[in-house]
């Protein structure tokens, strides 16, 4: 035979295998049936029924029959074998079609995700970049204003140049110490006495505003002159001596000075709005009796701005009334007046903010005429930089000598306060740099 002829009798054979087992498959069935019901033997299935299938009519009828079914099967093999190949061809073109498809489709979405990141990422570093430049153009824009006010301002008062200390910084080891001086002048001047030292500490090291009040009759030594009060040495050689003099005494450095007149202090406490005390009925006699000698000074008339004894207890002082309250020294020593002029000048403290807000003019114009200072410009400004920060300090009010530290003695026939130096030196180098040397 031929390979054609072998071939196509192999597909015969296999599609009569396929045929005969399925009649089998049936047939078995059908017989199990049967003799689960008769409860008779199992008996082997038979390829062939040897009894029926062997006869000539039988061969005849089974011969074609198979004829048949090879043909069907054959065609339906090949009907089969077509439509599979064919399906898979076109499921394999459109699939192919598909994955092209979806990989264009997913190309062009990374490709625009891709783009969109480099815009977004762009526009947010162009948005970073602007608003990194509208900040600094603000500040400078700040700072420029903020200088010029200030030199505005700087230009109201009367500044000295203190050759000897002029080449100090103003801040040392996170301390600015600046000794304010009220004098007892009616002028602008050295003139007068020192009626009121106070040293105030901005301490960057105990986040703290210290204002420690110097007392007058300590005696000290003042460079180029004998031992004296503390006062003597202003009188002497103005605030460069009286520095020179803290320093040595104190161990304190101090390069820096405010200095004060009678005036001044009256407009600082009126451009706030004047401060609310608690006052005794005698502290409020006295108060009368010092406004007899400013009346008298400033040509007001006699009995402007007297209290009510009678209402002691808190009351409000305008500047006139403040003034007369801080220069009483007869209650209490030398340590009540000081104490008050303390109490005064916290009060003042916490109500300037507020102040430069609502009445800034006033405040300028009552006060930077009657100031003295060897600040230059440029450390008032750097001040004024410092001012939001240690407006956020805590404020204490102290004084020197602290107690027990020193004893009542007469020297030379004048009454003065014997101090022991090292430990209120320790003391003060404690409270403005923290115990740190």
């Amino acid at each position: 035979m031929s390979r054609n002829t072998d071939n196509e009798m192999a597909r015969i054979q296999r599609g009569l295998e396929e045929f005969l087992e399925q009649e089998m498959a049936s047939e078995n069935g059908d017989r199990s049936r049967r003799n689960n019901s008769n409860n008779s033997n199992n008996r082997e299935p038979q390829l062939f029924d040897l009894e029926e299938d062997w006869d000539s009519k039988t061969r005849r009828k089974t011969r074609g029959r198979t004829d048949r079914v090879s043909s069907g099967v054959m065609q339906s093999d090949r009907a089969r074998n077509n439509k599979a190949q064919s399906g898979k061809k076109q499921n394999g073109k459109v699939q192919s079609v598909k994955i092209q498809s979806g990989k264009i489709q997913s190309g062009r979405k990374r490709k625009k995700q891709s783009e969109a990141n480099r815009g977004s990422k762009g526009k947010s570093h162009k948005g970073s970049r602007r608003f990194l430049v509208a900040v600094v153009l603000v500040i400078a824009l700040l700072g420029v204003g903020l200088y010029s006010f200030v030199g505005a301002v700087y230009q109201k008062l009367n500044y000295v140049v203190v050759e000897s200390v002029a080449g100090l910084p103003m801040k040392e080891d996170g301390v600015v110490n600046i000794l304010l001086i009220g004098n007892d002048s009616r002028e602008n001047g050295d003139d007068g006495r020192s009626d009121a030292m106070i040293l105030l500490s901005v301490s960057s090291r105990t986040k703290t505003i210290y204002m420690t009040s110097l007392l007058r009759d300590i005696y000290v030594e003042i460079p180029g002159h004998d031992s004296n009060r503390l006062n003597a040495a202003y009188s002497f050689g103005g605030a460069e001596l009286l520095m020179e003099t803290v320093e040595k005494n104190f161990g304190i450095p101090v390069s820096r000075y405010v200095q004060v007149n009678f005036q001044a202090f009256v407009g600082l406490v009126d451009s706030v709005g004047g401060v609310d005390l608690e006052l005794s009925k005698e502290e409020i006699e006295y108060v009368n009796g010092y406004l007899v000698e400013y009346n008298m000074l400033t040509g007001r008339p006699q009995g402007t701005d007297n209290m009510d004894p009678q209402a002691a207890g808190m009351v409000h002082l305008n500047g006139p009334q403040a003034l007369a309250y801080c220069r009483n020294r007869y209650l209490g020593t030398d340590f009540g007046r000081t104490e008050r002029q303390r109490k005064v000048l916290t009060e003042v403290i916490k109500k300037i903010p507020g102040a430069l807000l609502t009445n800034g003019s006033e405040l300028f114009n009552a006060l930077m005429p009657n100031l003295t200072t060897n600040l230059t410009q440029n450390e008032c400004f750097s001040l004024s930089l410092m001012a939001g920060k240690a407006l956020t300090y805590d404020i204490i009010a102290d004084s020197i000598p602290q107690p027990g530290t020193y004893r009542d003695v007469t020297i030379r026939k004048m009454s003065v306060l014997e101090v022991d130096f090292e430990t209120n030196r320790n003391y003060l180098r404690d409270k403005l740099y923290g115990g740190q040397e």
